[in-house]
Order: C-alpha cells, then structure tokens, then sequence
C-alpha cells in the first residue's frame, strides 16, 4: 500500500482555515460534511473544541495540570504548534510534558489527545498513534475518533490491516451517524487499495442501506468500481 502523504497536508491547510465560531456547535459537522476527503486529524480538532472543555477542563480537576494544559491550549490557538506540543524541558511542558506528568487525571489524557493530533501533522505517525493510544474517555465520539486517527497513523505506516481493524472500532464505537459514516468510508477505501474487494462492497453497501443522507450516492459509485478494480 502506498503512504497516503496528502492525509498531513490536507490537515494542516483545513486547520488553518477552521472558523473557531463554530467549533462549539453541532453545526460543524454539518457545515464540513460535505468535505469527504478532509484527514482525519481535523475532524479530531474540530470535535475536540464542541466537547473538551465542559468534559475535561470544568469537572474535577488538577490545578497544576490546567494550568499548563491552558497555556499549551493558548499556544496552540496561537498557532505556535511546537511550543504547545512541548515536551522539550521543564519551562515549556506542553501537551507532552503535561500528559508526562500527569497522566492520571483527565487533563492529563486530554493533552495526549492534543499532543497525538499534533504530532500526526508533523508527520509522525509512530509518535502519534503511541500518544493516542494513551487517551481514553467516556464520550463515545471522542472514542470513535481516537481509534480512526491511530488507524489513518497505521495507514501511514503501511499497515493496512492493522488500519482496517482500528477504522472498524472507530466505527462500532460511534453512536454519532456522520461518525460512523465517515468511517465506514475510510474502511472502504483503504479496503479498495488492499485489494479487499469483498470488504470494500459490504463497507460501501452498509453506506448505502444507512447512510445516505451524507453519501450524496458516492458509495453506488464505489459499489460498481469494486467489480473492476
């Protein structure tokens, strides 16, 4: 399978171009549906600004580690990534440093979440998916997103198979329909380029049964392309 080197570009222009007004309204999903080739690592971006701060930062929490988990938040909506991934020395934890130190406290696995999208821009897709890997939490979305940026990781490290099966959790995790469409999506075509034509009909044929309303009919495109390919 060949490195798919767009997932990274493509993450860091969206970025860019994010309207923060909306990252707190279910309206963005609505508003990017349509943007069916948008990596991975936005969606986590953009999902992460609707639910974090109420989830992890407004509950119980550990002084110290909000603390610096806000001053690499405010770096990062700075736009200095490096300086808000930190994790060099002492002065400038970051999201490494914090989730370092703090490991344990739901601060702590929030800054992993950042720090595995950030390093999954720079193109450190072994560095990312160990990071992810650390986080964890009760939101079913934030879960399903977990497992479907380790899988585009895998997918960035040749590992198709391994991909295939962290795009499947992502998608039995979700109780969110775009979530679990956009997914079901990924799994097709990663599919399509193992050569897993069998795979690829039952992932494009389950978009078409329940999934339509964001598929705008691509998946019977993909369905008769499954019989070529």
């Amino acid at each position: 399978m060949t490195k798919n080197n767009n997932s990274g570009k493509e993450t860091v222009e969206f970025f860019e171009d994010l309207d923060k007004r909306n990252l707190n309204s279910e309206k963005f999903i609505e508003r990017y549906s349509k943007q069916i080739g948008i990596a991975l690592g936005v969606i986590l971006l953009g999902i992460l600004g609707y639910f974090a701060y109420d989830q992890f930062v407004l509950g119980p929490k550990n002084e110290e580690a909000t603390t610096e988990f806000l001053a690499a938040q405010k770096n990062l909506s700075q736009g200095k990534e490096d300086i808000a991934l930190g994790g060099k020395s002492a002065a400038n934890p970051g999201f490494i440093g914090t989730y370092n130190e703090y490991s344990g406290t739901k601060v702590g696995k929030l800054a992993a979440y950042n720090a595995a999208v950030l390093e999954f821009k720079k193109g450190n897709f072994q560095k990312a998916y160990d990071m992810m890997d650390n986080f964890s939490s009760s939101n079913k979305i934030l879960m399903a997103l977990k497992y479907g940026v380790m899988g585009d990781c895998l997918a960035n490290l040749n590992k198709g198979d391994d991909a295939l099966s962290q795009f499947e959790k992502a998608v039995s995790s979700s109780d969110d329909d775009y979530t679990s469409y956009y997914f079901t999506r990924k799994a097709g075509l990663l599919s399509l380029s193992l050569k897993k034509n069998d795979a690829a009909k039952k992932y494009f044929s389950s978009i078409d049964e329940k999934y339509k309303d964001y598929d705008n009919g691509a998946s019977d495109a993909y369905i008769e392309m499954v019989k070529y390919y």
